[in-house]
């Protein structure tokens, strides 16, 4: 261990030591499971005090980076992993067939996909003090319109938050900010046209196919299996836009695997294709194995990438994101530059300011914790 903390930086020496050992768990100096050392060799090490040391460990506890273990010391518990699915066949599931496959299908067959988990929603009083300080620092300014990709601050602090958790990295400019993830899916129609045909995993989130066909698309739905869209299917189709959900397949519960994975882009770059990456849920979900979104996978395939804050913050904060690719940018503003952001400018900054101070990650790292304890105790 060896962390410089500037006495002269207007941070206390408590949060430096804390960013220090985050960005060591992070990058993998620790590895879920390892021990750290003891607060009285922390701050013997860092130079500090004991009370100093152990505030930044308790600050690490309270993120869901370690845990505290009576009598045996502190332990990580952040994985990245955890940003991806576990299996399936639980929580309301049944066992259907699906060609020679067994997939699990939820009982709701699709048609609902944001029923609120009350104990996977971010505190109200996190929300309710950012929401002060939003009114506090921006004041009339929260009056003021949304650039019409949505603003500044929370583009810029989504791309930050996907190159730390997801490996994806992008310009504010890629990112467009909507009123959800329906409303992104009519922007897509929109951009690319309904010229070509489109495809989606069956079964899948019901209103994939209802907006794409409200806004004239021609839709063909392809078997899914256990890994993914059947092979067979997908060499067949003739369809030039695929939407898929890989992390977390709704209601199914699949999770595409890296050759699945590959064979998307394979047929996209072999065609001219285009992905649609929908990776909703996919922050709260947990994971054996590690796993990578096919838009840092592309290797010059086309994919749009789309996630959404409704299961992550609540139901009622209706607002989602797409990344698109660098040269569909001028094209989106050339074709449809002209729409205002669907999002308030204060419901953003709050959210920027979410992401930003940490609050964001401190929910999600909670309730992958949790889920990680209930899944060890259903095991045992």
């Amino acid at each position: 261990m060896n962390y410089y903390l500037d006495t002269g930086k207007n941070e206390p020496a408590y949060i430096q030591l804390y960013r220090h050992f985050v960005n060591d768990i992070i990058s993998g100096g620790y590895s879920y499971g390892d021990k750290l050392p003891s607060k009285r060799t922390v701050a013997e090490e860092a130079g500090v005090s004991v009370i100093t040391a152990e505030h930044a460990l308790g600050l690490l506890c309270e993120e869901g980076y370690i845990e505290s273990r009576q009598r045996s010391g502190y332990y990580v518990i952040y994985s990245r992993d955890d940003f991806v699915t576990a299996d399936c066949g639980r929580n309301g599931k049944i066992w259907e067939r699906s060609g020679t496959d067994t997939i699990a299908i939820n009982r709701d067959n699709g048609h609902e996909r944001l029923r609120a988990d009350s104990d996977s929603l971010i505190s109200f009083p996190v929300v309710a003090k950012t929401m002060r300080k939003v009114l506090l620092d921006y004041e009339e300014g929260i009056f003021e319109r949304s650039p019409n990709q949505g603003s500044r601050e929370l583009r810029q602090e989504i791309c930050s938050f996907l190159a730390r958790s997801r490996g994806i990295y992008v310009s504010p400019e890629q990112i467009v900010i909507g009123s959800g993830a329906e409303y992104l899916y009519g922007l897509i129609v929109q951009l690319l046209g309904t010229e070509r045909k489109y495809a989606v995993e069956g079964p899948s989130y019901n209103k994939i196919q209802q907006v794409y066909k409200t806004l004239g698309a021609d839709v063909e739905v392809l078997n899914l299996t256990s890994d993914g869209i059947s092979s067979e299917d997908l060499a067949g189709t003739k369809a030039q836009i695929l939407h898929v959900t890989p992390f977390h397949s709704f209601p199914s519960g699949v999770t595409a695997g890296i050759s699945k994975k590959h064979e998307y882009i394979r047929w996209a770059k072999s065609r001219g294709g285009i992905l649609i990456e929908d990776n909703y849920d996919s922050e709260l979900t947990v994971s054996r194995k590690q796993e990578e979104p096919l838009f840092s996978m592309a290797d010059g395939a086309d994919v749009i990438y789309i996630n959404t804050f409704s299961k992550t913050v609540a139901p009622s904060i209706r607002m989602g994101y797409m990344i698109l690719p660098l040269h569909m940018v001028g094209m989106f503003n050339d074709k449809l530059g002209f729409y205002s952001c669907s999002v308030s400018t204060f419901d953003q900054l709050v959210l920027a300011l979410l992401i930003k101070n940490g609050d964001f990650e401190r929910h999600i790292n909670r309730v992958r914790r949790r889920k990680r304890a209930e899944d060890k105790k259903s095991e045992s």
